[in-house]
């Protein structure tokens, strides 16, 4: 794991300051209005004042504004969102785990799948500020997921630069104990899918999925149909396949439902 670090931070390291020349990734000049403000609205958000800051801006540039340096490659921040996702599902695994040590591998997956998922992440990163500080040319009206895959990537930007331990506590104090209701989640139902997939099985009803790629705004969606017996009951589209598969679901039970 040590040495996994290591290489990780060499890697973006050079990728950084070799590939990045300092003329194009000035935050001054193509970023924000002046250093402090950009630092402000970090600080605010992850509680301190990084030294790292190139490591901390390129967490909040999205692939929209991707800094183009050679044909084949562009600098964004989907590399360090997926870190985050990672890192961010190793600390929610262990706080449950220790939080709740009577309860089984169902019940532990279904909340940290309820902390996790894209709505939830989404509301959380905006209240902690990062549709602030974030870089995009898209509407958050349609990527439901825009701020929230920043806040994963601004997670891998912590990783590389503290590490897991103190990673994990900022998460823990800035997120956890501040955003998130345990006893609300809960009593949220999240996984539709299963849900309806155990409706057909009792109605002997057969329920499937179809789901295909649509290009929106330069970026792609999944779409999905629920079918139940040759009828499309219902529609959901999103940043993952899951995700839409979640929404078609969901739709569908309101639908059945009513």
């Amino acid at each position: 794991m040590v040495l996994e670090v290591i290489t990780a931070q060499l890697y973006l390291k050079n990728l950084l300051n070799k590939l990045v020349p300092g003329s194009v990734f000035q935050p001054k000049k193509l970023l924000y209005p002046s250093e402090k403000i950009f630092l402000k609205l970090l600080r605010r958000i992850v509680g301190f004042t990084p030294r790292n800051r190139k490591l901390y801006q390129l967490a909040l540039v999205h692939k929209s504004v991707s800094f183009s340096i050679f044909k084949d490659l562009s600098i964004n921040n989907e590399r360090l969102e997926y870190l985050g996702d990672a890192v961010l599902d190793a600390i929610i695994a262990d706080y449950l785990f220790k939080k709740f040590p009577e309860k089984d591998e169902g019940f532990l997956t279904q909340m940290r799948s309820k902390i996790v998922n894209r709505e939830n992440l989404n509301h959380i990163a905006i209240k902690l500020g990062i549709p602030n500080i974030i870089k995009t040319k898209l509407s958050s009206e349609n990527h439901k997921s825009l701020y929230g895959d920043a806040l994963e990537a601004l997670i891998g930007a912590l990783y590389l630069d503290k590490g897991f331990k103190r990673t994990k506590e900022i998460i823990l104090e800035r997120i956890i104990y501040n955003h998130v209701n345990l006893a609300r989640l809960q009593d949220t139902e999240s996984d539709f899918k299963s849900r309806i997939i155990e409706w057909g099985q009792k109605n002997k009803k057969d329920v499937s999925f179809t789901s295909f790629e649509e290009q929106s705004d330069n970026n792609i969606i999944f779409v999905s149909h629920l079918i139940i017996v040759d009828e499309i009951l219902g529609r959901g589209t999103g940043s993952s396949k899951k995700e839409a598969e979640q929404n078609a679901a969901q739709q569908a039970l309101k639908y059945i439902e009513e």
